[in-house]
């Protein structure tokens, strides 16, 4: 069976192109050795079950322990029923036990025992009579939730103490979240906040995304068997617009090579990745859908709207723990300044976002398109003008995502107008108010994207108590134009002020210029 590019269920190395698993978790084998209890935790299809089965299994045959991943997952249907709960984890143990683990290193029957002590007492039988001191992952660990999650933390932290010989040596308990963000409903508090009842924790690893040489070594192995290569600048484009998450690595590639007809004996392009980028984008696949069902939870929702209409700074502490846990969902970068994760991600969470504007906007393409096949942008501002004096009121009536909702509103707008025949580049000013928005549109004789139309959009909003932002929009918007090389763009002010006048009145187009001269229409809507 020929190999392929993997987006669905854990990696095996028969079947897919992958990368060395052992390679992403190195620190893991000193914790082990030292007797210690951590955390590994990765957003969703970021490879933690592919790593965590390969560790397992390369622990196992060094000869020293007796590893083993299983998933907790299957105890999450009975909620607060701890012995519904126990039993289950009980039993995917023992299924994993017997089909990975050598016959003489099998975990033994489990008998029953009362509530609340089953697991702990299972693990102390099995570790007093396994001939290897234990290792277990506890996989999907925080799809357990309240009660049954609570007592199964209490157990291994009781029996913390008795290892190596009477407890596992070493437990590591993976999932989406870090510790602290496990859902144990407690007095009204919907996670644990502190690593407390697990408290023994001594790491907490984050499984990292792929570096842009790693996305290259990826692409490389489809080459090796194929002869099909992917130019440099094609694996780089891939890095760019995933930021090396390791589910849309694979999507972007397996899109290219199996959804889009190129034949095997065509080289790759960057521009063949981000056509693959905008159809992945189009079709919402079930990976993108499980990260924007997350946007209406109140704790995304703080960090992600001032993220997107760029209030967001360095500074709001108070955003601490919120921005933690978005960052561990994998919806905002692993790093500071605080920024959507990828290009991807901020086209995807735009569009969820800006889907009740768009589904108000009846638009023709062809009426923004002139005879030669090129964007006509002043058509698209002075009309987009003469719609949202009609039609503010309405579009920001809604307190969700409130601080963004024009600029999506406008963004939205935009899409219709392109409508897949371009692409839509984002950049979310961090702390600075703004969003650059650059369009790129093949005219009719457009052979590579070096030779598309391109236009630049700053995006600024008037709030209460603040000055008129011109002056630092036209700053803004030149220092944009100078990266892109362009000498001409539009600038957007959206007045959100209580004291502003009616959208009718206030919206109107002029021309201005940046201090560097440069060419601006001015929209104030």
């Amino acid at each position: 069976m020929a190999k392929f590019f993997n987006t669905t269920g854990p990696c095996r190395a028969d079947k897919h192109y992958m990368l060395d698993p052992l390679s992403r978790l190195g620190e893991i084998r000193s914790l082990i050795e030292n007797e210690l209890y951590f955390v590994v935790h990765a957003p969703r299809q970021t490879g933690k079950t592919t790593t965590l089965e390969a560790l397992a299994k390369a622990i196992t045959a060094e000869g020293k322990y007796t590893a083993l991943r299983f998933s907790c997952e299957t105890g999450q249907p009975f909620g607060d029923d701890i012995f519904k709960a126990e039993t289950a984890i009980l039993q995917a143990i023992e299924r994993a036990s017997q089909n990975t683990l050598p016959v003489e290193l099998q975990c033994p029957p489990f008998s029953g025992a009362s509530e609340g002590s089953q697991i702990a007492e299972f693990l102390s039988h099995w570790s007093r009579t396994n001939p290897r001191p234990l290792v277990l992952f506890f996989d999907e660990i925080d799809a357990l939730m309240n009660r049954a999650l609570e007592s199964v933390l209490r157990q291994l932290r009781d029996g913390f103490t008795y290892r190596p010989h009477a407890f596992p040596q070493s437990i590591v308990l993976c999932g989406l979240r870090d510790v602290r963000d496990y859902k144990v409903l407690s007095g009204g508090e919907p996670r644990l906040g502190t690593a407390s009842p697990f408290n023994i924790k001594s790491e907490s690893l984050r499984l990292a995304n792929f570096t842009a040489g790693e996305v290259e070594t990826l692409y490389s192995q489809h080459t090796a068997t194929t002869g099909q290569p992917f130019e440099h600048e094609a694996a780089t484009k891939a890095w760019e617009l995933t930021e090396g998450q390791p589910w849309l690595v694979n999507a972007l590639a397996n899109q290219v090579v199996r959804k889009m007809g190129i034949p095997s004996s065509q080289t790759i392009t960057s521009l063949d990745i981000e056509k693959a980028a905008q159809e992945i984008i189009l079709a919402r696949q079930t990976h993108l859908d499980s990260l924007v069902d997350k946007l209406t939870e109140p704790r995304v929702q703080r960090v992600v709207e001032p993220v997107l209409a760029g209030l967001m700074t360095g500074a709001d502490f108070t955003y601490d723990d919120d921005v933690s846990y978005v960052r561990d969902l994998g919806l905002i970068a692993s790093k500071d300044p605080v920024r959507i994760s990828s290009p991807i991600y901020r086209e995807v969470i735009v569009r969820v976002l800006a889907a009740r504007a768009s589904g108000t906007i009846d638009l023709e393409r062809k009426s923004f398109v002139t005879a030669s096949g090129m964007l006509d942008v002043n058509t698209i501002v002075h009309e987009f003008a003469l719609w949202w004096a009609e039609n503010a009121e309405f579009m920001l009536a809604s307190n969700y995502y409130n601080e963004a909702a024009a600029q999506l509103v406008f963004m939205a707008w935009l899409q219709r107008v392109v409508n897949g025949g371009g692409i839509i580049d984002r950049e979310y000013g961090v702390g600075r108010g703004r969003i650059d928005v650059l369009v790129r549109w093949p005219g009719l004789n457009s052979k590579t994207t070096r030779d598309w139309q391109r236009e630049a959009f700053e995006l600024k909003v008037w709030r209460d108590g603040r000055p008129d932002p011109l002056k630092d929009g036209l700053h803004q918007l030149e220092r944009y134009l100078d990266g892109l090389h362009l000498k001409q763009g539009t600038l957007v002010i959206f007045d959100r002020r209580k004291e502003a006048l009616p959208s009718a009145t206030r919206t109107q187009i002029s021309h201005t210029q940046t201090p560097k001269g440069y060419g601006v229409m001015l929209l104030r809507a």
